[in-house]
């Protein structure tokens, strides 16, 4: 501990929460970012708004790196980025893959898992005002997605509330 504390005032290494560092002049980018998202609360994998960003399905820049987690919902701030966990159930941790980068692997939400996990997240998505607010890329999704797959996902969620939403969802994106 001594020897971290050293090293950080040295300026060799930064704080990203309590037990987790990085070193200083490391080169981070959205692998980077993701790495440490994973690592620093887990079991969690990228979600929501940053996997939709990532897919290039929604065009505003995400400031958080926003991961689902069957722990309770958690955010940490550190000078690298902002780190947000929000909870679901632990029987709804699935449909994530692991890409490497590097020696290392990390969890991201599969797309059609990423636009559940977002509307399981954000009851107050419900009508087509709201789903335009997204200004979702749906031209983008209808060629990415696997739609089986996703009401095989919709089906595991066991939401009526859920279903309901995510198929007026998946209306205004045929209709735009």
């Amino acid at each position: 501990m001594r020897r971290l504390n050293e090293w950080a005032g040295k300026g060799y290494i930064k704080n990203i929460r309590r037990g987790f560092y990085y070193f200083s002049d490391l080169r981070i980018n959205e692998p980077e970012l993701f790495l440490i998202a994973n690592k620093i609360y887990s079991p969690s994998y990228v979600s929501s708004e940053m996997a939709l960003s990532t897919y290039n399905l929604i065009p505003e820049a995400v400031y958080g790196i926003t991961s689902v987690t069957s722990q309770k919902t958690n955010s940490f701030q550190a000078g690298i980025g902002n780190f947000i966990y929000k909870h679901i159930k632990p029987e709804l941790m699935f449909g994530y893959e692991l890409r490497d980068h590097g020696n290392h692997r990390y969890a991201i939400a599969q797309i059609e898992k990423a636009l559940l996990d977002h509307l399981y997240l954000n009851s107050r998505l419900d009508n087509d005002m709201d789903f335009g607010g997204l200004r979702f890329n749906a031209a983008e999704f209808l060629r990415q997605a696997d739609m089986a797959r996703f009401e095989k996902y919709l089906i595991a969620f066991e939401s009526k509330a859920l279903s309901r939403r995510a198929k007026k969802f998946i209306k205004f994106i045929n209709n735009a």
